[in-house]
């Protein structure tokens, strides 16, 4: 059996977890061809199997074409769904949501879809997102819906002995962009290194051909006025490869990832980082409910609340007790609730309601 994935450009946590599921699903004879419209570095992970990149329409048409695909499930793209019906496919298409910013833009973005999702789509997917469920099951009262954990392996990308680093490393991941809320994570970093530790060591891991250019402006600016340059280091298209490593290092040097979104739908950066037994300091932005239970499995602060950021920082780094409980837990976490296998089961149970035969003979 063949199913094909689509997304806009393979980076972010979208491609993280296509290279997840790909090797997931394989395990039961799903083929998993991924489809790209267009990529803006030279890095592409290796995804386990077929992977396109083009926006052309002969050529997507061959490739649906050849693919002979049982199903196609869509990432967020609402207008592929008119688009590859017109191409002559008529198998299951399913339209995944795995976030979309800003509660009121995710809304927007379904509302405009009804049209397109209702007359050619036959089934929404998205992982446990609180915020999506529920504005599916507003505006999509009877539209059929799947809702479960994305998958994580863990004895893939799991914690490393490294080499410890000399004064603790307090890292951020995301794009220079409002939603991920990177002003906040330079306000709490600059508290830290005044009020806790001078030496502490900021990281923040982007891709800046995904940032907005008028916050990259304001970005240079902030980190002036804070004068935090000194501490800090950019890493830009880090290979995910390395991620393992780095995360290990975080954890090991007595320091943490904070996660500053707005809102989230599911994370990759979170599940790779407690894989790596990296701590978690987040805001509650929805989507990490699934994974960080406070004081358990990592830690939460109130949005825009330095100071309360500031108070669960420096336990999270000073109250060792606690934060090998964190780092203990949140890896078993990650290895039950997010299990490749559970995943692949789901994903099946899923196209079997959908009325695709599945045969783990056929592959």
């Amino acid at each position: 059996m063949n199913v094909l994935f689509v997304f806009y450009v393979p980076s972010g946590g979208v491609e993280t977890l296509n290279r997840q599921r790909s090797k997931a699903l394989k395990k039961y004879n799903i083929n998993s061809h991924f489809l790209y419209y267009e990529k803006r570095r030279d890095l592409v992970n290796d995804h386990g199997g077929p992977t396109f990149i083009t926006n052309d329409n002969k050529e997507i048409k061959k490739i649906l074409k050849k693919g002979n695909y049982s199903a196609i499930i869509v990432v967020s793209d609402f207008l592929a769904l008119p688009r590859f019906r017109s191409m002559g496919y008529k198998g299951k298409i399913i339209i995944e949501i795995q976030g979309y910013g800003p509660k009121e833009t995710a809304r927007r973005a379904l509302q405009n879809a009804i049209p397109h999702v209702t007359a050619h789509a036959d089934a929404f997917l998205n992982p446990k997102t609180p915020h999506i469920v529920q504005l599916i099951n507003e505006l999509y009262p009877s539209f059929p819906q799947f809702s479960f954990n994305n998958c994580f392996d863990t004895a893939q990308f799991s914690y490393q002995p490294v080499t410890a680093a000399p004064e603790p490393m307090v890292a951020w991941i995301g794009r220079i962009e409002d939603n991920k809320n990177w002003k906040e994570f330079l306000h709490i970093g600059h508290q830290l290194i005044t009020k806790h530790n001078p030496n502490i060591q900021l990281h923040m891991f982007e891709d800046p051909t995904l940032g907005d250019p008028k916050e990259r402006i304001e970005f240079e600016r902030l980190l002036t006025e804070l004068n935090v340059r000194k501490n800090l280091t950019l890493h830009a298209n880090v290979p995910n490869s390395q991620m393992e490593e780095i995360f290990s290092r975080i954890g090991d040097s007595g320091g943490f990832l904070c996660s500053t979104s707005k809102v989230e739908g599911a994370p990759y950066s979170i599940l790779e980082a407690m894989s790596c037994k990296c701590p978690i300091l987040t805001t509650d932005s929805d989507g990490v409910r699934s994974s960080i239970i406070h004081n358990q499995t990592g830690k939460y602060y109130t949005i825009g609340n330095i100071a309360e950021a500031l108070t669960e920082a420096i336990e999270l780094m000073t109250n060792l007790p606690i934060r090998e409980k964190i780092r203990t837990n949140a890896f078993e976490h990650v290895m039950n609730h997010f299990n490749p296998d559970l995943y692949s089961r789901n994903f099946i149970s899923m196209l079997e309601a959908l009325g695709i035969p599945f045969n783990p003979q056929n592959t």
